[in-house]
């Protein structure tokens, strides 16, 4: 990716942080974006220090339009160009039963997460209309599984597989590519819960065909380059599972104190 510049929302921490550090080992630049701009900054100034080549950080709220087109433009006056877009941002609502979720949990998660996604790729595509360019959406292995307490969430994944598959269809006249991914991996809250609960990894990981979890800069980063660069100059509008597997025998949500769950307002 030498000499292309990709723009990384929720960049900073997680799966995003890990995607940012994958696509600079590969010689882009790299714009992180996310609500926490001092992590943003932060994460942007190591991997100038670490790989050499040149990042920007910056806050940006993905359910706030006007931040959301800056962004787009804050990037491309930055570097001249923009090439990759990677919609990682997104939200979790309190994990409540679907007839216990408001509208502003669901007005919130569809802000971060569609309505976010749907500005950012409009705000990017006449820059990566230019010369061609790619866009990687985030699906959800939770709403391929129903995923119980996320019923927003799930919704809102829904409605970004959609919207990827849809732009495949209508831009890649101009030869932008678009796809998207569905990860498990060690996010910052897996990664939190592995630290502080005993034992929660290798039940975590124990329906998982690989028996592991994914490493966000050597598990999931790479497929991200790999959508993001000449390599996959063929494929538009898939959706690929990035999880060692665990889609194929799902995984176990119920809660285990459904009964209290129902009884709460």
């Amino acid at each position: 990716m030498d000499g292309k510049v990709a723009i990384v929302t929720g960049g900073a921490k997680g799966l995003g942080a890990g995607i940012s550090r994958r696509m600079a080992r590969e010689g882009a630049k790299v714009v992180i974006t996310g609500r926490d701009g001092g992590a943003a900054e932060a994460a942007a100034e190591a991997i100038t220090r670490d790989h050499g080549v040149e990042a920007l950080g910056f806050s940006c709220d993905m359910g706030v339009k006007d931040e959301v087109e800056a962004m787009i433009a804050r990037a491309v006056d930055r570097f001249g160009r923009l090439d990759s877009l990677v919609t990682n941002a997104s939200l979790l609502s309190p994990n409540v039963l679907l007839e216990n979720k408001t509208d502003e949990m669901l007005k919130q998660t569809l802000e971060i997460g569609t309505w976010g996604t749907w500005w950012a790729m409009r705000a990017a595509f006449p820059h990566l209309k230019e010369r061609g360019g790619t866009i990687v959406n985030f699906y959800s292995i939770d709403a391929q599984t129903g995923a119980w307490l996320h019923s927003d969430y799930n919704m809102n994944k829904g409605a970004i597989l959609a919207l990827t598959r849809s732009a495949a269809v209508e831009w890649g006249r101009f030869n932008i590519r678009v796809n998207a991914i569905a990860p498990t991996g060690m996010g910052q809250v897996f990664a939190q819960l592995a630290k502080d609960v005993p034992g929660f990894l290798d039940m975590a990981t124990a329906n998982n065909p690989l028996l592991r979890a994914g490493d966000p800069d050597d598990d999931i980063g790479p497929v991200v380059v790999f959508l993001a660069s000449e390599m996959s100059r063929f494929i538009t509008g898939e959706l690929i599972n990035v999880d060692g597997g665990q889609n194929l025998p799902g995984y176990v949500s119920k809660p285990h104190n459904l009964a209290e769950l129902e009884v709460s307002a």
